[in-house]
C-alpha cells in the first residue's frame, strides 16, 4: 500500500516516527513523508530508509482562514498524484487540513491524531482567557467538519476526547485512544542511581510557562533554602517571541546565582537523565509527554502533576508523586520527600522502568497502531 503521514517538522518525523516507518517499510508498504522544514541531510537519511520526502507549506500557529485553506488545496493536489491507500496526519492543523484533503481525495483510511490538544485547550493559572475560548469555538468547528471525514481518530489520552468532545461533534466509534507513541526502550538502558552525589532533580521541556516553569523555579528555591546543596538540571530551549516564554535574562540570573544548572542544548540527554535522580515535570497539560517517557525508562521517579497526559506516567507514590498544577508549596514539599528519603529513589526508579516497559515500548505501541491502520 502506499501510506502518507502529514506532520509539521521533520524532526517529528524523524524522532517519533522513524520507527513506525520502518516497521511499515519492512511489512513492504510505501511511506510518503510530509513536512514543512526538511534539510537536504535530513531528506538523504530518510531516501536511506527507503522513504519518499514531500515537503509542502504550512503556517503552524494563528488562524487564516485564507492561508489554511490555500494548504488544504496544496495537500489535495499533493494526494492526487499519490493516490495513497492510507492518510495519517497527525498535530492540530494537519489533523484538519490533511483528513479534509484526504476526504476530497477518496484516500479510503482516514486517520486523524492529535498528541495533545495543545494551546488552545492549556489552561493557565486563570482558567481561560478569552482568546483560547475563542480558538476552542473556532477550532471545534474545524474538528467537527474533520472528524467527520476521517476514518478513525486518535488521542494519547483518555482525557482528550472526552475535553475535545465539548465544542467539538465526533463519534465515539472512531475514536482509539493510544497512549505515549513509545520509545525505543534499547536507547534508554536502565541504571541504578548514584546516591553518593548531592540530589538533583531535573527538567526537560521548552521554558515556558504552561511547562511549568515558573512553578518549578519558585519550588527549588524553597526546597534550596532548607536543603542548599540540592541540584535542578534544566534542559530546554528559550522561547523568547512567546510572551509566556522565560526571557534570556531570567535565564542568566537564575544561572548566576546558581539556583539551576543549564548546560544549554546537549545532544546527550540520556546522560544528564541518568546523571540524575529525580524527573520533574509540573506541566499544565500534554498529550503523553515524550520527556517523561526517557525519564522513565532510565529509571527516575517521577513528579508531574494531575493533568490531562502528565497522570498517564505516574502510579501515585509508586513511581513518583502527582501534584496539583500550579501548587509551589506542594510540588517542593514533594522535592524535599525524595531529600528525605532516599532509599525510595531507588525503588521507585525501578517502577518508572517497569511502567515504561509495559506502556511505553514502542514495538507494543506501533503494533497497535497498525491494528488502528487495518494492517496485519
Amino acid at each position: 500500500m502506499k501510506i502518507v503521514m502529514i506532520g509539521t517538522t521533520a524532526s517529528s518525523i524523524l524522532g517519533f516516527r522513524k520507527s513506525l516507518i520502518e516497521g511499515l517499510i519492512n511489512k513492504g508498504h510505501k511511506v510518503y513523508a510530509f513536512a514543512i522544514d526538511y534539510s537536504n541531510s535530513q531528506k538523504k537519511l530518510l531516501k536511506s530508509l527507503g522513504v519518499i520526502p514531500v515537503d509542502y507549506v504550512l503556517c503552524r500557529s494563528g488562524l487564516n482562514i485564507l492561508t489554511d485553506l490555500k494548504t488544504m488545496l496544496q495537500l489535495k493536489a499533493k494526494l492526487k498524484v499519490i493516490r495513497p491507500d492510507i492518510v495519517l496526519s497527525y498535530f492540530v492543523k494537519p489533523a484538519i487540513y490533511g483528513t479534509v484533503a484526504a476526504r476530497l481525495e477518496s484516500v479510503p483510511m482516514r486517520i486523524a491524531m492529535l498528541e495533545g490538544l495543545g494551546y488552545a485547550h492549556t489552561a493557565g493559572q486563570n482558567g481561560y482567557g478569552f482568546k483560547k475560548r475563542i480558538l476552542q469555538i473556532v477550532q471545534g468547528a474545524l474538528f467537527t467538519i474533520s472528524f467527520k471525514f476521517a476514518t478513525r481518530v486518535v488521542f494519547l489520552n483518555p482525557d482528550d476526547p472526552i475535553d475535545l468532545s465539548k465544542m467539538t461533534l465526533f463519534s465515539k466509534s472512531k475514536v482509539e485512544v493510544l497512549g505515549g507513541i513509545g520509545l525505543e526502550l534499547l536507547d534508554y538502558p536502565y541504571s541504578k542511581p548514584n546516591m553518593n552525589n548531592p540530589i538533583r532533580f531535573i527538567f526537560v521541556a521548552r521554558l515556558l510557562a504552561e511547562k511549568g516553569i515558573y512553578q518549578l523555579i519558585e519550588a527549588i528555591k524553597l526546597v534550596q533554602e532548607k536543603h542548599p546543596s540540592t541540584e535542578l538540571v534544566v534542559l530546554g530551549d528559550l522561547d523568547e517571541d512567546n510572551p509566556a516564554g522565560l526571557t534570556k535574562k531570567d535565564l542568566d540570573d537564575l544561572i548566576k546565582q546558581e539556583i539551576i544548572i543549564y548546560p544549554g542544548q546537549v545532544v546527550n540527554v540520556n546522560e544528564w537523565l541518568s546523571n540524575s535522580h529525580v524527573f520533574v515535570l509540573p506541566s499544565y497539560r500534554e498529550g503523553v509527554p515524550r520527556s517523561t517517557q526517557e525519564a522513565m525508562a532510565v529509571g527516575l521517579p517521577i513528579i508531574t502533576t494531575d493533568v490531562p497526559g502528565c497522570r498517564e506516567t505516574v502510579v501515585d507514590g509508586k513511581n513518583g508523586f502527582l501534584v496539583p498544577a500550579f501548587d509551589v508549596d506542594i510540588l517542593s514539599e514533594k522535592m524535599i520527600w525524595f531529600i528525605q528519603n532516599p532509599e525510595r529513589i531507588e525503588s521507585m526508579g525501578f517502577a518508572s522502568r517497569c511502567i515504561a516497559e509495559e506502556k511505553f515500548d514502542v514495538h507494543k505501541v506501533n503494533a497497535k497502531m497498525l491494528k488502528i491502520m487495518g494492517i496485519k
